[in-house]
Formats: structure tokens, C-alpha cells, sequence
């Protein structure tokens, strides 16, 4: 049957919910699946086309999105769906992976003629959701220009920064530092409120300051008024920053910032917290100082 519906996306949790929401407001006709049932009726309620299965998607859409927890499993969801994919069929993979699984399904993908990019997203999905998320992408300029319009209706900026896998790498890198940057603002919050500070001046002070950083921005208001909503589940990050750091070993890189970050994750994921905003590693130090 012809596949007529413009996009499909597989996945639509925080991330590609918000995704979804771009592709569906510049009019792209999109057909989705998440297991979630939940969120497949909030996807049909936005105007959205829900299905009951992944390979339903790909009965009606040549060019993919997947939104997945983490490269095994859209490795695994992949390759179950090859006998149904079409040469000339456009993967987009905005997962958060491991660089070497993002590159061999690149390469597992192109002997059957089907592109593969590994799109991975700088931002969060409330940053997706208002435009403002930046894309890395891995692989071939001709890929690229096939989803260009895809990428370009999520993100306000898209790097090419080399091969499939190379989007991966480079998020890890984003990542590495944005999640230091969060954790350096609870701490220096952290430190103010044993010194007497409120909060509310201390975060004024911080964003005047030669300190200031867009983390304070987004994510000191949240810290400060404990308002853990998830934008970024921090169990999603603390995934993220194993990964950096099995990484950096297989690279022989000394991560030791991103080792105590890992701890701080940790802790506030035994919490409780582990559903909560990323931004909730500031828990970990409201935990040491009680």
C-alpha cells in the first residue's frame, strides 16, 4: 500500500511528545506508537494518527523518528523491524546511545539501502517543545537532506558533525558539560543556604554575577522552589552520564568531575527522585545537609 502520511515516530514519551507536537503544529501528517497506552491516546487527542505497533508505523511512513530510552533497545527494535523496511526509507534516531551501537546500525541499515541518522537532541523536551533545541547529526549529507525538513521543524539549529555514531559522541560531550553545570548550580545553591542566604537573593546574585550561566535560567527557580515536574527525567541523565563515563574509559579519558557527578545522581535517585526533573540532583546535597 502507498505510504502516504508524511512522518512516523516510535516513542513518545517526554521527548517525543514534544516532538510530536512540532511535527503536528507546521502541519506534518504523523503516525505514532509508544507501549504507553496513555500516551497514545494523548497523541491521537493532539491530532496525531496512533497505532497499535511499531512495524504499523512503518505500513504508513517512509521517513521514522525513534525516541528510545537507550541504543539497545532501539538497536533491538530495528532490527526486528528490517524485513519491513523499504530501500531508500529514512531512520531518524533521536536516542541518546552508545556511539559504536549507533554507527554499526548505521552501517547494518545502509547495506539494505535505508538511511540512518543518529539526530541526537541538545535540549530538553520543554526546550524542543519551544523551538529552541540544537540537533547533532551523524551521517550522509544525502540522509540529511532527505529528513532536513523533519530536523529543521524541531530544532533551531542542525550540526553535521561527522559519520553515524559522531551525533552520539558529540552529545555526550553537550551532556557532560550541561550536567556539570547543573550540578555545580545546587551545589553553589547549596552552599549559600548554609550560609544563611536565602534562596531568592542568592539566585539573584548568581545570574548578575560573572557566575551566570543559562542553567540558572532554566533550571535555579526549579532548585530553589523544589518544583521537580520532569522536563528531563533524571534517572534519563544519570543513564546518560554511565555511558559518558564508559566512554571516557574505553578511551582511556579520566572523567573525575563526571565521577562524583554519577555519586550526586545516584544518591538522589535512591531518594526517590529518580522520576523527578534532572535538576532534582539537588536533593542530593539538601540529603547531606540535613
Amino acid at each position: 500500500m502507498p505510504r502516504k502520511i508524511n512522518v512516523g515516530i516510535i516513542g513518545i514519551g517526554l521527548l517525543g511528545s514534544a516532538i510530536s507536537e512540532r511535527l503536528l503544529a507546521e502541519g506534518f501528517d504523523v503516525v505514532g506508537f509508544d507501549l504507553n497506552e496513555t500516551a497514545r491516546n494523548w497523541f491521537r487527542q493532539q491530532g496525531g494518527t496512533a497505532v497499535d505497533s511499531p512495524a504499523e508505523v512503518l505500513k504508513h511512513a517512509s521517513r521514522v523518528i525513534i525516541c528510545l530510552p537507550n541504543s539497545k533497545i532501539s538497536g533491538e527494535l530495528l532490527r526486528n523491524l528490517e524485513s519491513r523496511l523499504q530501500p531508500e526509507d529514512l531512520i531518524v534516531d533521536v536516542t541518546t546511545g552508545h556511539p559504536d551501537e549507533m554507527a554499526c546500525m548505521g552501517e547494518r541499515l545502509a547495506a539494505l539501502n535505508v538511511g540512518y541518522l543518529d539526530a541526537t537532541v541538545g535540549g530538553s523536551s520543554q526546550q524542543t517543545r519551544d523551538g529552541e533545541s540544537i540537533i547533532m547529526v551523524g551521517g550522509t549529507l544525502e540522509n540529511i537532506e532527505q529528513g532536513r525538513d523533519v530536523l529543521a521543524c524541531f530544532s533551531k539549529e542542525q550540526f553535521h558533525v561527522g559519520p553515524c555514531g559522531a551525533g552520539a559522541r558529540m552529545k555526550l560531550v553537550v551532556n557532560l558539560v550541561l550536567g556539570l553545570n547543573r550540578a555545580v548550580l545546587a551545589e553553589g545553591l547549596s552552599f549559600a543556604e548554609r550560609n544563611g542566604f536565602d534562596l531568592e537573593l542568592a539566585l539573584d546574585v548568581l545570574k548578575a554575577s560573572p557566575a551566570w550561566s543559562v542553567m540558572m535560567d532554566k533550571k535555579g527557580e526549579k532548585m530553589i522552589h523544589q518544583n521537580y515536574e520532569p522536563q528531563a527525567r533524571l534517572t534519563q541523565h544519570l543513564k546518560d552520564v554511565c555511558l559518558i563515563l564508559d566512554v571516557g574509559k574505553h578511551n582511556d579519558i579520566p572523567l573525575p568531575l563526571s565521577e562524583i557527578h554519577r555519586q550526586l545522581l545516584e544518591t538522589s535517585r535512591d531518594k526517590g527522585f529518580g522520576d523527578a526533573d534532572n535538576c532534582a540532583v539537588f536533593e542530593a546535597y539538601r540529603t547531606q545537609n540535613e
